[in-house]
């Protein structure tokens, strides 16, 4: 994925988050589900299109204490998923 690539989340999936920080996302197209963890809801959240696949890392490093020493590539592997599931797109950053 190139530099410029900025993931950014469909508007028809629904975030549900439960009690123990976990969470589902939901096509409301297909009736998908998928469950996500803590540290991809947190991901999730910041699908904004505002941000590149390095600026994702940045914010989950700075803000989890105890993130992977390849948290790069973990993030980079979830959003592929979400891509692959048509969960997510993607825009090219104009900046």
């Amino acid at each position: 994925m190139k530099d410029d690539v900025v993931p950014i989340a469909k508007p028809s999936i629904l975030l549900r988050e439960e009690f123990d920080d976990w969470a589902v996302l939901f096509s409301t197209d297909s009736g998908e589900a998928y469950g996500i963890n803590p540290v991809s809801v947190f991901i999730w959240k910041r699908l904004d299109g505002e941000r590149t696949i390095d600026g994702l890392v940045e914010e989950l490093i700075a803000n989890c204490d105890d993130a992977p020493d390849d948290a790069g590539g973990q993030v980079l592997t979830f959003v592929n998923e979400l891509l692959a599931k048509g969960f997510a797109g993607y825009e090219v950053d104009g900046r």
